[in-house]
């Protein structure tokens, strides 16, 4: 086991902006910490920093308190899992999971031990005398895990390794991934842009956009109080819905209709623009007249939850210039109204949360 800790660690290529920059990571001994953030944002290339598999520019990564920068990769006690499984097609599941094994040069009987002791804790003792070809996808990935697994490595890391199995396996996945983690008690980093994974499988979640970090935690931090408008909007399925609101005495003015705010919230946000956040479960639907007017546009019915994605009336282009998007309710399914359908929607005012419009920081109540 081992801790990891990324100081002011960059990653910089020719004529582009930094891949990684400035990041200040902690992962900690036997942690699993999920990376997330959308496409490009600087995931892999920090996995592959620690690695060794990409050089550091700038600032430093530490393994057990021991630099790792300019040590050769093989020499770095970490074991990885891609995305593709790399799984060597003319060999046996066994000699797949022994090879590097035979690299280190141990022993026939030790190996033959390790490789079993690996192939009983991920159930694949009867794949043994397979060859990659004749195995499933999950089966394909539990061996890409073995072959780290069995290394018994100080640092596991895992770059979006359920990418290429279906929906339904890759959530049966995911929850084995999480317990054997646990069981192994590993330090593990993972990747993945997909933010529900991140979620239910991390002991702490870490967001990355345009290689900068945005905020680090447990889940449920993440989601309720969110450090940024970057962060509402990409943590949660869906994510919290943002609107251009104007800060007045009575509350905030999103189009034609004034929210009401907590006292310490609005006297904290003072007076202007803002970014109004709420999340799809904190709106309900009102009676005529008492509410946000609206119209439904769509509605996903997902058995037990509904989802009306619904355009605000009287709502403006944002400052982008872009139409604004469709804001998100959360609705029993039994009674969620129909496209087309002119709805009013009551918005929970202790779940409103405000971000600043230029920087978007959420804004704390004092």
């Amino acid at each position: 086991m081992a801790t990891v800790t990324f100081r002011a660690a960059s990653r910089i290529y020719p004529k582009v902006p930094k891949a990684v920059n400035q990041l200040d990571l902690e992962i900690r001994d036997g942690e699993l910490l999920v990376l997330v953030g959308p496409s490009g944002c600087g995931k892999t290339t920090t996995l592959r920093m620690l690695a060794g598999l990409e050089p550091v520019d700038e600032g430093d990564i530490l393994v057990d308190d021991q630099s790792v920068v300019g040590v050769p990769s093989q020499r770095r006690d970490i074991a990885m899992v891609f995305q593709n499984y790399s799984l060597y097609p003319h060999m046996t599941v066994a000699q797949n999971l022994g090879f590097a094994l035979e690299i280190a040069k141990l022993s026939k009987s030790a190996i033959k031990d390790r490789v079993i002791e690996t192939a009983r804790t991920l159930g694949l003792e009867e794949c043994l005398d397979r060859k990659p070809a004749q195995l499933s996808g999950g089966q394909c990935q539990r061996v890409a895990m073995g072959r780290a697994i069995v290394r018994q490595p100080r640092v596991f890391l895992m770059d979006e390794p359920l990418s290429n199995l279906d929906a339904k396996l890759r959530v049966a996945t995911r929850s084995q991934i999480a317990a054997l983690q646990r069981r192994l008690d590993v330090t593990t980093l993972y990747v993945t842009h997909d933010q529900v994974e991140a979620m239910t499988m991390g002991d702490r979640v870490a967001v990355l956009k345009d290689g900068v970090l945005q905020q680090v935690d447990v889940p449920s931090v993440l989601y309720d109080t969110p450090a940024n408008a970057f962060v509402a909007s990409f943590i949660g399925s869906p994510g919290m819905n943002l609107l251009d609101g104007i800060i007045g005495p009575d509350g905030v003015t999103v189009g034609s209709t004034t929210v009401q705010l907590p006292r310490e919230l609005r006297e904290t946000a003072g007076t202007g623009r803002v970014t109004v956040g709420v999340r799809p479960e904190a709106v309900t639907l009102a009676g005529d007249g008492a509410g946000v007017p609206a119209t439904v546009n769509i509605v996903e019915e997902l058995g037990p939850e509904a989802y009306i994605y619904a355009r605000l009336e009287h709502t403006a282009a944002d400052r982008s210039g872009e139409e604004t998007p469709d804001f998100v309710v959360r609705v029993d399914p039994k009674s969620a109204p129909p496209s087309g359908r002119r709805i009013e929607l009551h918005i929970q005012q202790e779940s409103v949360q405000l971000f600043d419009a230029d920087t978007g920081a959420r804004i704390v109540p004092e």
